[in-house]
């Protein structure tokens, strides 16, 4: 089956019988795929011995009778000979064999009936049926009531409402979504998620559509490099058959229509113009548009875009100008005045570029992009459309990286003599930070460009923000700071959280934590994702995160429609690394996957970083060495390469938690003093905030007491910021100076349940202790506690340390096939056949490094340390 047929299993199966039945109509409307099933049905019956005769409707032959037949049975007109004497006269008159009067239509279809008989098994496909001739049509319906058992049947085509009486309907509706995308999805695999979301919606199941829509695209396009056309082009094939349909449509109809279609969703600033609303009705009885006292609504997306692609470009022109002079919208009058303008315009490019910073305010990144660039275009004097470039190529890296670098070009072209500007020196610092370049550059490029008489100057800040955030050195953030504390009369909110709980958080005061704790209450009213997701990470390493999750959420859902792609990026940042800390692992896993995907496909390298530093805490909690060592070992060498000690310190405290896993204490604490030195939480360093338990355990570990306790107590000075904060500061303290009462305050502080690998940690730490001061029996129960805790989160090499705490505190851990999870069980299973990794990982569709890592945590879970005794401990008979 082809790929055009994709989702009409139900349909074929129908079809499959006809033989047996005689005769099947389909009915449905031109694009709906009945050609495609009439085309498998020729190739099945002909694979099957079953000879095939075809024939098609057309409107150059609907007025020669017994045309359609002549093309029908033509293969057999050598066979008409052997009929009988009325049925070979009649039958060769009506296919023009003979010259002589017109024959009876009813010894017409007799003989027709006869001759097939003779040639069966035969199939006739009939396509068009609704556009035949007369004559042929009366012949064809004669057959299908007759075949039913002749060796010969008829499969025929037809526009839905169109039937033949008592014959069987098959009516081939749209494809499902899921069809939809499949065949969407095989003809063009590389559309960008966006656009195949549009295009899906638009097609409303019409294969013919899903394949000429992206067909009629650029490639720019395609990939979601450049925005779609709204609306949006069609291929030759809907042009014809909307022109058909609006052929026959009065001029004032058709006018009327371009002014719906121009007018947006529901036409009815089109409607305001209208000189007399009854000019819709042939337009409804063609059943194009729906329309009531204030609304008229298209009934398929692609009709609009039809009206408007079959309009000549005069005729669009003035319709927009009529729209722009109806709407009291500044920003719909602005877009239908630049599509109504020919050459520059200064006055419409300055309408454009208020319209754009609207959008910009509302988040609508792509709308304020798509408004500067056609400013641009209409800017009659070169320093503006450099200027107006420039900007654009600045929101551009709010949308998608690719093409920047263009825009720039274009707006040094446009005005060679210009300096450079702040929007072009945070679009540049962006293609630096993501490319090829270093941190170091993109620093000197904003802080050079800083200009507080400039309007962009705030943008240049955040992008500055985000630059020393990734550089993680100090030096970095003194140009920042000063350029924040300059502003007057005083930096906006989201810049003032920045530069305290983003690039140090460990110094937040409480008038900080207040103001942030207020915008997070409002964010279910915030429509604006870059403010939503700069909440989110000014929330993150102080604990808050939890209460942005729907927000973010709402971010993610509708960046899968369309929506800024950075913000969706820098969304799935904030939910990945909240599900780390918050125990949900295997969600973390799936963010980062997703993030990384939406990071490649639009060029944003840099936020790639610590996706997989969420990835890869993971693996480290859950022991997967092989893609710990990987991760980190691309952390270290990128950070390395551009300056960014952010990403080295979160490669290090990944290789800390791992090595703790593994009790090497040692290892752990080199990691460790390297995201902040013992004694003090380094400032400009979030992490310092996540990795001190783990400082303050490997000194304790490796005896280095003094160390540990300096740690733990400026760890105490933090707890305050967050329940977290407080329940790691008091498990800091009760590890270098351990006790009942220092241990219960950690496990009494509320909500300690929210992070359970650190909650687990504590309980581990504090069984440890009870142990070795011979409580065994309160050692077993926190040990338990935590053991079962380690397990739910598949942290195997912390679930194996539980566990021996257990057997030394003479418990007997829990272990077998219970605790596998299932993908860790069929992994399980297939090894105790014999198959090799590379086996399993082709039949999974995993790498075997990932089935390797399975099986790594399998075995400890098992009790077991090899292949061979996997049998036995899954109870699989020999």
């Amino acid at each position: 089956m082809g790929a055009a047929l994709t989702g009409r299993d139900e349909e074929l199966e129908t079809i499959a019988t006809v033989l047996d039945v005689g005769a099947l109509l389909l009915t449905g409307p031109a694009g709906s795929g009945r050609s495609a099933l009439l085309e498998e049905a020729a190739e099945r019956a002909t694979v099957s011995g079953i000879r095939v005769l075809r024939g098609a409707g057309s409107a150059f032959e609907a007025d020669l009778p017994y045309a359609g037949l002549n093309q029908l049975l033509w293969p057999l007109h050598a066979d008409v000979d052997g009929l009988g004497e009325a049925h070979r006269e009649a039958l060769r008159s009506a296919m023009g064999l003979d010259a002589g009067p017109a024959p009876d239509r009813l010894v017409v279809a007799t003989a027709t009936l006869t001759l097939l008989t003779r040639a069966a098994p035969v199939l006739l496909l009939v396509d068009d049926l609704h556009r035949i001739d007369a004559a042929s049509a009366t012949v064809v319906g004669f057959l299908a009531r007759r075949l039913d058992g002749s060796g010969a049947a008829l499969l025929a085509a037809t526009d839905a409402g169109d039937d033949l009486a008592g014959i069987r309907t098959l009516a081939v509706g749209p494809l499902d979504e899921s069809a939809a995308t499949a065949l969407l999805t095989a003809s063009f695999p590389n559309l960008a998620g966006t656009v195949r979301r549009q295009l899906l919606a638009a097609a409303q199941g019409s294969p013919l559509a899903l394949h000429e829509l992206p067909a009629a695209l650029t490639a720019a396009q395609r990939t979601g490099t450049h925005d779609l056309p709204d609306p949006l082009p069609l291929g030759p094939r809907l042009t014809a058959l909307y022109g058909a349909r609006l052929a026959p449509l009065p001029a004032p109809t058709r006018r009327l229509l371009l002014l719906v279609a121009l007018d947006g969703p529901d036409g009815s600033a089109a409607l305001a113009t209208a000189g007399d609303l009854a000019d819709l009705l042939p337009a409804e009885r063609a059943d194009l548009v729906a329309v009531d006292a204030c609304r008229v609504r298209f009934r398929e997306p692609l009709a609009r875009s039809a009206v408007v692609a079959l309009a000549p470009p005069g005729e669009r022109r003035a319709a927009h100008r009529v729209l722009a002079e109806s709407t009291d919208r500044p920003e719909r009058r602005a877009w239908h005045l630049a599509r109504a303008t020919l050459g520059p315009d200064e006055r419409v490019a300055g309408l454009l570029m208020r319209a754009a910073h609207s959008h910009r305010r509302r988040g609508d990144a792509a709308g304020a992009f798509a408004a500067m660039v056609r400013a641009a275009d209409l800017s009659p004097r070169g320093a503006d459309r450099s200027r107006r470039l420039a900007e654009a190529a600045s929101v551009r890296t709010d949308v998608d990286l690719r093409g920047v670098s263009r825009l720039l070009g274009d707006a040094r072209h446009a005005d060679p003599g210009r300096h450079g500007s702040v929007p072009a020196a945070v679009a540049s610092a962006h293609l630096v930070l993501n490319g090829d370049g270093d941190v170091d550059t993109a620093h000197r490029v904003l802080v050079a460009a800083l200009d507080d008489r400039d309007p962009a100057h705030v943008d240049a800040l955040h992008a500055l923000l985000t630059v020393c955030a990734f550089g993680g050195r100090d030096e970095l953030w003194v140009p920042f700071h000063a350029a924040v504390a300059r502003l007057r009369p005083g930096p906006p909110t989201l810049l003032a959280l920045g530069a305290s709980l983003v690039a140090d958080p460990a110094r937040a005061t409480p008038s900080d934590l207040a103001l942030l704790d207020d915008l997070i209450g409002r964010l279910h009213d915030e429509v604006d994702p870059a403010r939503i997701v700069a909440v989110g990470r000014a929330a993150l390493f102080v604990d808050r995160m939890p209460a942005c999750r729907e927000a973010h959420r709402r971010v993610v859902r509708d960046g899968r429609r369309g929506g800024v792609v950075v913000a969706v990026a820098r969304a799935l940042v904030n939910l990945c690394l909240d599900a780390v800390r918050t125990g949900r692992w295997a969600e973390a896993t799936r963010l980062a996957a997703e993030g990384q995907a939406l990071c490649e496909a639009h060029g944003y390298q840099t936020l790639r970083w610590p996706l997989r530093f969420g990835a890869a805490l993971v693996a480290a909690g859950q022991g997967d060495e092989a893609t710990t060592q990987d991760l980190t070992a691309q952390m270290l060498r990128w950070s390395a390469a551009r300056g960014a000690c952010s990403v080295a310190q979160a490669a290090h405290h990944t290789l800390a938690v791992s090595a703790l896993g593994r009790g090497d204490a040692e290892e752990a604490y080199r990691h460790a003093v390297e995201v902040s030195p013992p004694g003090r939480l380094a400032a400009n360093a979030p992490l310092a905030l996540w990795s001190a338990i783990d400082l303050v355990e490997a000194a304790v570990r490796t005896g280095r007491e003094v160390e540990a306790a300096a740690h733990a107590a400026a760890l105490g000075q933090v707890a305050a910021l967050s329940p977290r904060l407080a329940l790691v500061a008091r498990a800091a303290a009760a590890t270098v100076e351990p006790s009942n009462e220092r241990f219960g305050a950690a496990l009494a502080v509320p909500g300690g349940e929210r992070w359970p690998f650190d909650l687990a940690r504590v309980r581990l730490a504090y069984g440890e202790w009870l142990r070795r001061h011979h409580s065994t029996s309160a050692a077993r129960e926190q040990l338990a506690a935590a053991q079962y805790a380690f397990e739910q989160l598949g942290a195997v090499p912390w679930t194996a340390r539980a566990e021996a705490e257990l057997r030394a505190a003479g418990a007997t851990p829990a272990a077998g096939p219970a605790v596998l999870t299932p993908q860790e069980r069929e992994i399980a299973l297939l090894a105790a056949t014999g198959l090799t990794n590379k086996e399993i990982g082709q039949r999974l569709h995993l790498s075997h490094r990932t089935v390797g890592a399975h099986l790594y945590r399998v075995f400890p879970k098992l009790g077991i340390g090899s292949r061979a005794a996997l049998r036995d401990a899954l109870s699989i008979p020999k």
